[in-house]
């Protein structure tokens, strides 16, 4: 269970890790829980994960806003996640873990993923831009830093419409 702020990067991170215990694309399923809430769409999953990988070792479900699972799916979740085929691992991803059921996040392990500080994002902001071969300064890497009110996502898609326009610096004005 990943859980933290929106843009921390819980669903970029599930990636990752799918790759890194061996997994290709095709094996690296992301379901939508905001759109695929209700119980017909966990009964297919379900169907679902009975299937080998193409691939890979594994099958990897990344559920995200998985806290956006209606009570019933939820509950026809829980005896998949109790006991998963051998070959299925699962990635809940989610801004609100208080609102899933107690039953599934005590069956996950849970990772939290924090907001990071005005300070760091800004460090990071200065990092891509420098990588880009553009000079950002320190105030203005803090402003959007600020803007994107602790999103990793949002301060870095700030940060990519202003280096579009910009010339080689990028000040706070």
């Amino acid at each position: 269970l990943f859980c933290g702020g929106r843009g921390t990067g819980k669903t970029t991170v599930a990636r990752i890790f799918a790759r890194d215990i061996g997994c290709n694309p095709e094996d690296i399923i992301e379901i939508d829980a905001a759109s695929n809430r209700g119980i017909d769409e966990i009964r297919e999953l379900r169907e679902a994960v009975r299937t080998a990988p193409f691939s890979s070792p594994y099958k990897v479900y990344i559920v995200d806003e998985a806290h956006m699972l209606t009570k019933e799916a939820a509950n026809a979740l829980l005896k998949t996640l109790e006991e998963p085929p051998s070959h299925v691992v699962f990635i809940l991803a989610t801004t609100d873990p208080d609102k899933l059921p107690e039953t599934i996040v005590s069956r996950c392990q849970k990772l939290v993923f924090e907001i990071p500080k005005k300070e760091i994002l800004a460090e990071r902001l200065l990092h891509v831009a420098e990588k880009e071969g553009k000079h950002l300064s320190k105030n203005a890497a803090l402003l959007l830093a600020d803007h994107g009110k602790g999103s990793y996502r949002d301060a870095l898609g700030m940060l990519e419409q202003v280096l579009v326009t910009a010339e080689k610096e990028v000040t706070d004005d």
